[in-house]
């Protein structure tokens, strides 16, 4: 498996000390929240577009992935939700990422199923848009859909190969979902992990991996058994937690952290 990070970890970090950062520490890719407040986010010109792409490609990194903040399960007409989530389509092929980050975002007063049914009716038709840049759509476990079991129901209907799923660890803990039952719900659709470590539930202030009581380890071991070879992402949610300590000195022994779980599950 190969180790990224996300910028969610250093708010607004200029992207030549986010790649400093990477190098330094040995990981192989980086997670770009698009964000206005981040250096890449979809406003960007095509100067600036290609000149990040030519920075990743000069320090060796890859763009794992543009996070982007759509909700496809929201309320509303279709047409502002595609136009955005199309945004970041091109915005992540013009950087040379293989995948969009999209959030559920459902109403809770409005019946599950119609919720499910917005999200896949629009996964469906981004589809189209996402096979012709090369990008994959993928369906975080968040919020109003936290599990796997949540997620499939998403995209069950939609079926298709460029979209599938992002499984955020601490998500799928919260909503009280096995990493076993969760990766064989998203299996056949997931894109890559998003792992991370938190104190408690009343307490999800971000913690260096291995500190809290996400199941990082039955994770890795469920994804080691089943052959899985893709993404590891550590998503240090500095950004809303500004008390928490600063990523940049945990990211070595998060990655030594990682490595090792990924050495005692092989």
């Amino acid at each position: 498996m190969k180790l990224a990070f996300s910028t969610l970890g250093v708010p607004g970090l200029p992207l030549r000390e986010v790649l400093s950062l990477a190098t330094a520490h040995g990981y192989h890719g980086v997670e770009l929240r698009a964000h206005p407040e981040e250096p890449v986010h979809p406003g960007l010109g095509p100067a600036e577009r290609a000149e990040t792409a030519a920075l990743f490609r000069s320090a060796g990194v890859e763009v794992l992935g543009v996070a982007g903040y759509v909700r496809v399960a929201a309320p509303g007409e279709d047409a502002p939700v595609l136009a955005e989530l199309r945004d970041l389509l091109r915005l992540a092929h013009d950087l040379g990422a293989p995948f969009v980050r999209v959030l559920p975002g459902a109403d809770p007063d409005l019946p599950r199923e119609e919720s499910d049914a917005i999200a896949a009716r629009r996964l469906g038709t981004a589809a189209e848009d996402a096979s012709a840049l090369g990008v994959r759509i993928l369906l975080e476990t968040h919020d109003s859909h936290p599990t796997g079991a949540d997620v499939i129901r998403v995209l069950g209907p939609v079926g298709h190969r460029q979209v599938g799923a992002l499984w955020d660890v601490m998500h799928t803990w919260l909503g009280g979902e096995q990493p076993s039952d969760t990766y064989a719900a998203l299996a056949p659709h997931l894109g890559y992990v998003q792992v991370k470590d938190i104190l408690s539930v009343e307490d999800t202030s971000p913690l260096p991996l291995g500190a809290g009581v996400l199941p990082l380890t039955e994770c890795i071991d469920v994804l080691s058994r089943q052959g899985w070879d893709g993404w590891l992402c550590w998503e240090y949610e500095k950004r809303w937690h500004e008390g928490a300590a600063p990523l940049p000195e945990l990211l070595g022994a998060g990655r030594e952290h990682l490595a090792r779980l990924l050495g005692e599950a092989a």
